[in-house]
């Protein structure tokens, strides 16, 4: 019988706030906690950071975010977002099934092609997109989206050589039954330093499934680039990286190769955590921080109202989270795989839902907005990408 991995716990926050019932969502439509709350970030726990940690550099407990321009606006429900290496952002937009070439430069648009077999229905439709880490030489770009029976990852070829509209090659399936619901599908692929694809899993409102290992919801699954359990996943033969999740729809890597990933709460916390393979992240038994050694705290926990997170980056010494209710993006700086000050939030309602943020190199990362979803409030121009400089 496989070991269950444990944390030791962090102090809990000395007063609980009153919440009222909602649910953090891509909807936004409920209230979670009660108003005025304030981020909290956990102390360092026992075993939480390697001697080779130590000596990292802290960044500053106070950053700041310029937004430099608007790449392009008018965007249909877009979602994921992937920088191709010889210039360009490839979107997928959620509701319509399609991906996009958008010119950074000039912000003109190009179709790549529909993805056949997107079911686009409440929080499910054409998720995230990666690129093959041999995107050089293959041009494959993948997918993460909801079928009629499922949610599946896919690839397709991508020949820019073709017309618009058709430059995208048949999808082939290399893993499928990820369960799918009107909410929590998950949706964030990601290819790692390890060259392994990554994908965050809602448990579909089932809420069972995150703490079963043998279901693929609620879970950050490990795969090969041909779809298959990665090799040195935590539980033999199976593609289950972590588990005990509600809702991933964030995963972004530091300088060190660590892997963080963002996590949508239901009444009061939504989390950002540090995640170790193995490791049990508690919903539903846990929600935010737990006295139970058996869960891995968060590094850092927001009110449902203020956060609601979808995308996050690394860059210059912090992640960087969108929030969708919370409309604003928060900035977590660490030391080591701990959160070294509060997080710092940034664009408070200045640009509506934030779904997506991707690291352009250096200080410089892309955010896309979220407005034209249907749970937004759409205005000229929505939905955009926008370019930042940030410390």
């Amino acid at each position: 019988m496989m070991v269950q991995r444990r944390a030791v716990s962090a102090v809990l926050a000395a007063t609980a706030l009153l919440v009222t019932a909602g649910c953090s969502s891509d909807d936004g439509g409920s209230t979670g906690a009660a108003g005025g709350a304030t981020p909290h970030t956990t102390p360092s726990r026992t075993g939480s950071q390697s001697p080779s940690q130590t000596s990292e550099e802290t960044p500053p407990a106070k950053g700041t975010v310029k937004v430099v321009r608007t790449v392009a606006g008018d965007l249909d429900s877009p979602w994921g977002l992937a920088p191709l290496p010889d210039g360009g952002l490839l979107v997928s937009s959620r509701d319509e099934g399609t991906i996009t070439r958008v010119d950074e430069q000039t912000g003109k648009k190009t179709e790549l092609g529909e993805v056949p077999g997107v079911s686009a229905a409440g929080e499910g439709g054409l998720l995230g997109i990666a690129l093959s880490p041999d995107y050089a030489s293959d041009h494959m770009v993948y997918a993460y989206f909801t079928s009629a029976s499922d949610n599946r990852i896919v690839r397709m070829l991508y020949d820019e050589k073709k017309p618009d509209g058709e430059q995208l090659g048949a999808p082939d399936t290399i893993f499928k039954g990820i369960p799918k619901g009107v909410i929590h599908n998950g949706g964030r692929i990601a290819f790692g330093p390890d060259r392994m694809l990554y994908a965050g899993t809602g448990e579909s409102g089932d809420r069972g499934l995150a703490q079963d290992r043998k279901s693929l919801g609620g879970k950050i699954l490990r795969l090969n680039p041909e779809g298959e359990p990665a090799p040195g996943n935590p539980f033999p033969d199976s593609p289950v990286y972590s588990y005990g999740h509600r809702n991933v729809q964030g995963l972004a890597w530091d300088s060190r190769q660590r892997l963080f990933a963002s996590e949508f709460g239901q009444n009061t916390w939504d989390e950002l955590n540090a995640i170790k393979p193995g490791d049990n992240y508690g919903w539903p038994r846990a929600e935010g921080e737990s006295n139970d050694s058996g869960y891995v705290n968060p590094i850092a926990q927001w009110h449902t109202d203020e956060a609601s997170p979808s995308g996050i980056a690394y860059a210059e010494g912090s992640v960087w989270m969108a929030g969708l209710r919370g409309q604003r993006l928060w900035r977590v700086p660490l030391k080591g795989t701990e959160a070294s000050a509060a997080p710092q939030a940034f664009l408070k309602g200045d640009y509506g839902r934030l779904r997506t943020v991707v690291s352009a190199g250096g200080d410089k990362l892309w955010l896309v907005t979220s407005e034209t979803d249907g749970r937004g409030s759409p205005r000229s121009g929505d939905d955009k990408i926008l370019e930042l400089r940030v410390s």
